[in-house]
């Protein structure tokens, strides 16, 4: 039985709706238009160029989209996240490199996207007051570039970097002990000058690590570990200001004196003290 002559009315308009509606969603959108591939990275490629990073991210990707199976497919990949990067769009340009990694482990440039991945969160970096997730990830992909790529022409900057980020780490613990120390809490502020000294056993925190322990020790009474603790900071900076608060700390059990710091010649003939 066919459908009443009203109802055929309606499903006409409403099929007339539709279609209108279909054809007004396809003239916004953009028309695919495929185009050589060498055209589409040149383009890309003339737009980073010119300084252009948010245009050329967005012209990489549609190398890889229309091309997957090219060689500047690879190339574009990893040029998109170089302009993410260069767009301060840090998340987006890890999540890229991440990407090419996984895609192209055996590529020639992966050296480089683990050296700008560690880029992406060593700039970043914030003040020891804060969390340090950024400057920890920027550590482990410069370790990366370091252990797995030590002849990389990018080794030699990462591994400055990673000295930076293990000052800024150690910095952190510092802080935190400091912390503890002003709250009395003696015990929680040696465990984390101790993970200085141990962790992070390269840094310049370490002499005041020493220091903090030695004065922390003595305020628990521990005066024995307190003059352990300074021999070892002896030992290892013999005539450093650090090594000369200590010694006062734990021979004396008080803090050195301005006068005292003013007159001092430096102990450099002390060694390792009476220890």
């Amino acid at each position: 039985m066919l459908p009443s002559r009203p109802i055929l009315k309606r499903l006409a308009a409403a099929v007339a709706i539709a279609a209108l509606a279909a054809c007004s969603s396809t003239d916004d959108e953009p028309e695919y238009v495929e185009r050589p591939v060498e055209e589409l990275y040149n383009d890309a490629y003339n737009a980073a160029l010119s300084g252009d990073f948010d245009g050329a991210a967005p012209l990489f990707d549609e190398v890889e989209r229309q091309h997957p199976y090219s060689v500047w497919a690879t190339q574009a990949q990893l040029m998109s996240a170089y302009s993410l990067y260069q767009s301060n769009e840090y998340d987006d340009a890890v999540a890229a490199l991440d990407r090419f990694i996984q895609l192209n482990p055996g590529n020639p440039n992966v050296d480089y996207a683990y050296y700008l991945k560690g880029l992406s969160f060593y700039e970043r970096i914030v003040d020891v007051g804060r969390d340090q997730r950024l400057t920890r990830e920027a550590l482990s992909a410069f370790e990366e570039v370091v252990q797995r790529f030590p002849t990389s022409k990018y080794a030699r900057d990462a591994r400055l970097k990673i000295d930076l980020a293990r000052n800024h780490l150690a910095g952190k613990e510092m802080s935190i002990g400091r912390w503890y120390m002003r709250q009395g809490q003696y015990l929680a502020a040696i465990n984390r000058f101790q993970r200085v000294v141990s962790d992070f056993d390269t840094t310049d925190q370490v002499p005041e690590a020493l220091l903090r322990m030695t004065e922390s020790y003595v305020a628990l009474g521990l005066i024995e570990e307190a003059k352990r603790t300074a021999a070892v900071l002896g030992h290892n900076y013999p005539g450093s200001d650090w090594y000369q608060d200590a010694f006062v700390l734990a021979t004396e059990g008080r803090a050195r004196s301005t006068a005292e710091a003013e007159a001092d010649d430096g102990w450099f003939g002390w060694g390792l003290g009476p220890f």
